[in-house]
């Protein structure tokens, strides 16, 4: 078959990666979407079922005289996932499919510092290290996510005050030997979406826009690499002087209008009590007419800045998750409106499709562990130092 990844460890990836995202699949269907042979797959399953990467177990045939054996992810391959967010860090251990076996949330101190966020990740690792040490689990991978990570944030964090250095040297001293792979919170909720949304809308390259705590994007594609997901911070795109004052420093960033504290200073309401409510906010408090018109006008400036975004670099598809695919279409009308006033040609002429998928903020630390999953998936279950060509 034609263009067949370069080396066993991208063939590996490729298999792993597309059991991730799928939750298992017979055996046709992922020597097509791998583009290898069934006997070359077979010979490559052998080895992964050897290492107690993947199960094979009888499932009914999709079709009559169709194949009966369905390839999936082992459950025991261990994976530990810490997740940051402005009122916590959470730390847990899970599996390939996403269950989680064990979760502790660490609350942060109400004016965090680089010293004080250091203490509570040096806590979290070190339960960590004392649970998996107790029960004789390995861990296979680690998936650290930071919100505002990025080039910039190597030794300090524009968003929550820490140091990223200092917390990568902490694994070295607790939890040698064990891959640890950091990222920005964006790209860590976009795998989680990819691989663990039902009938996640997008299969191509396209922009996933996560509304929370704060506003950001990630450019997503198909290839099973580390640099499928690259962030984007749309959320610090700033619309004039005089605008809200937002934590990276700036006055009027898109993010000081949209994210979950500019929507709880919106509505009227302490933050915490409408983190507490969850999905349920949306019910749960009533919106007066001018409150409703002034989100509205928020949501036109949030699809401003995507419009932005797509202008610099085209795709074919923006999946939006987080408070906003809570509202009804009036409302989110808005958001799709100021993407159409913004995007050279709407999204008509750009050919580009919009979708809207549940938040997946406040189920931390699934957002990490998802990407733990796919950095596993992408050295094909192989020891990180290993030095096999790419």
């Amino acid at each position: 078959m034609s263009e067949q990844p370069r080396s066993r460890r991208q063939t590996r990836a490729a298999i792993l990666g597309h059991l991730l995202q799928s939750g298992g699949m017979f055996r046709p269907p992922l020597a097509k979407a791998v583009r290898l042979s069934e006997a070359s797959l077979s010979r490559i399953l052998f080895d992964l079922k050897a290492e107690g990467l993947i199960e094979e177990v009888r499932r009914p045939a999709p079709y009559f005289g169709g194949p009966t054996g369905l390839v999936s992810l082992d459950g025991s391959v261990a994976l530990a996932a810490i997740e940051l967010n402005g009122q916590r860090l959470s730390v847990g251990v899970g599996s390939m499919s996403g269950e989680l076996h064990y979760t502790e949330r660490l609350p942060l101190p109400k004016a965090p510092t680089i010293e004080s966020v250091g203490r509570v990740f040096l806590e979290a690792l070190t339960l960590l290290h004392d649970w998996t040490r107790r029960r004789r689990i390995r861990l296979s991978q680690i998936g650290v996510s930071v919100p505002g990570l990025g080039r910039l944030s190597v030794s300090g964090n524009p968003i929550i005050p820490c140091d990223v250095g200092r917390m990568r040297s902490m694994f070295g001293e607790l939890l040698a030997g064990v891959p640890v792979t950091f990222t920005n919170s964006v790209v860590a909720h976009a795998t989680f979406h990819r691989c663990r949304t039902e009938d996640y809308p997008f299969s191509g390259t396209h922009l996933f826009v996560f509304v929370g705590q704060g506003v950001a994007g990630a450019w997503v594609d198909d290839a099973i690499e580390a640099d499928a997901l690259q962030p984007v911070e749309l959320g610090h795109m700033v619309f004039g002087e005089g605008g809200p004052r937002c934590r990276c420093g700036h006055d009027g960033c898109v993010e000081a209008y949209t994210s979950l504290p500019a929507l709880a200073g919106l509505l009227g309401v302490p933050e915490p009590e409408l983190l507490q409510l969850g999905s349920d906010w949306v019910m749960a408090i009533p919106i007066s007419p001018r409150v409703r018109q002034e989100l509205r006008h928020r949501l036109y400036r949030l699809g401003l800045a995507i419009g932005n975004t797509l202008n610099v670099k085209p795709c074919g598809g923006v999946a939006i998750s987080g408070w906003p695919s809570l509202l009804a279409d009036d409302d989110r009308k808005a958001l799709v409106d100021g993407i159409d006033a913004c995007l050279l040609g709407g999204r008509k002429l750009a050919q580009v499709s919009l979708a809207f998928v549940p938040p997946s903020n406040g189920n931390d630390p699934r957002a990490a562990l998802a990407f733990a999953a796919f950095c596993f998936a992408c050295r094909g279950g192989m020891p990180a130092a290993s030095t096999e060509a790419a």
